[in-house]
């Protein structure tokens, strides 16, 4: 098989998003199709590229890199864990991400992803990073993507975290999120770089 640049594509998205599904791929790797996709995919797996797993009923087929796909692009060798309390969370940061970058204009390489963050932040003690990052009319954003409620405690330190390195933080939120909703807006009045959204108004 050989191997072209939308394959190094592939590899590299699900390499810094730690996993991926077949439509974010359709996307962030530039297919043209689903079908394509897909068709694709088949045969990256079947050349032991990529490994496929099913972690959920219900939740679609997930794709992450092989050992030999990492040596051949450089990525750490350690493999990234499926979790299942953040399976959903995650998706829908794909989601979210594919979202804004759709209705900006941006490509997959104006995003920068929580793993690069942190991957930049190296070996230490590790710190808290949003889901992800841009840059956009010169203005340095970052999204959090919050399905579930935190101690408020947490929250307001994340918050704060953001607050102090980005121009807007922008927490988006589902439509069960009505009491994460209201401690954002009271944070709104000592942090007003917040912006909050609900998933639905971006992924439809």
């Amino acid at each position: 098989m050989e191997l072209v640049e939308r394959d190094f594509k592939v590899f590299r998205e699900v390499a810094r998003w730690r996993f991926c599904l077949g439509r974010h791929l359709v996307f962030l790797a530039g297919f043209t199709s689903q079908r394509v996709t897909d068709r694709r995919i088949k045969a990256l797996l079947s050349e032991g590229y990529l490994t496929r797993h099913k972690v959920l009923y219900g939740v679609p087929n997930v794709y992450q890199l092989t050992s030999k796909t990492k040596k051949l692009i450089g990525a750490n060798l350690r493999q990234d864990k499926i979790r299942l309390d953040q399976i959903m969370h995650d998706i829908a940061v794909l989601d979210v991400a594919i979202a804004i970058m759709k209705s900006l204009g941006l490509s997959p390489a104006d995003i920068k992803t929580e793993k690069q963050l942190h991957q930049e932040s190296g070996f230490g003690k590790r710190v808290h990073h949003p889901d992800f990052v841009f840059i956009h009319k010169g203005k340095n954003y970052c999204v959090e993507v919050e399905l579930s409620l935190k101690s408020k405690a947490r929250l307001e330190k994340n918050i704060k975290a953001n607050f102090l390195q980005y121009d807007v933080q922008v927490w988006v939120v589902d439509e069960q999120g009505g009491k994460l909703k209201r401690i954002l807006q009271e944070f709104k009045a000592q942090y007003p770089n917040i912006k909050i959204t609900n998933i639905k108004e971006l992924v439809k």
